[in-house]
């Protein structure tokens, strides 16, 4: 079954805010690295590990879908950061226009009856849930701890220790 024009033009759009969001979790990344805050450094490099997986399930559902994929350039990440929250605070943000974009794709399916695109989606709508979740945390904890040196070198220890875990598709 070939993929209504809509949705795939929406899917492919999805795969370039992917790659930025892998772009963008590396300007985070350089800026901890700077700070000498390494774990924090870590849990950027994971997420944008995970950006690009979903940028790269994304890429294969439209080919396995007859669908001619076309990349776009990556915009240049403009934010720049004058304290360790910023940066979480961005995440956050980031992560909201990310489910609001996935939203609009599924939405594409929707309109359309593509119940097998809808399914693929449901992932993603779960995974942007998670996103949310621990982009928030990240922001409480660091509210909680942050500000003292003792309770941030903790925080850095416990993100240190996170690793890339490669996502399965339930297809």
């Amino acid at each position: 079954m070939a993929l209504d024009k809509k949705v795939g033009d929406t899917l492919n759009a999805q795969i370039n805010k992917e790659l930025y969001s892998a772009y963008l979790y590396l300007t985070f990344a350089d800026y901890y690295e700077d700070r000498g805050l390494k774990g924090f450094a870590n849990w950027y490099m994971v997420q944008v590990q995970e950006e690009i997986a979903h940028a790269k399930i994304l890429r294969r559902y439209l080919l396995d879908n007859d669908y001619q994929v076309k990349m776009a350039a990556i915009a240049e990440p403009d934010k720049t950061f004058t304290n360790d929250l910023a940066p979480l605070q961005a995440g956050l943000e980031h992560e909201r226009y990310i489910t609001a974009a996935i939203n609009e794709c599924y939405q594409a399916a929707y309109d359309v009856h593509d119940f097998r695109t809808m399914q693929l989606l449901d992932w993603f709508v779960k995974e942007q849930g998670e996103e949310e979740t621990n982009a928030s945390d990240m922001i409480k904890n660091m509210e909680l701890f942050g500000s003292d040196p003792k309770g941030l070198y903790d925080l850095d220890r416990e993100y240190q220790a996170r690793t890339f875990v490669a996502p399965t598709m339930p297809m």
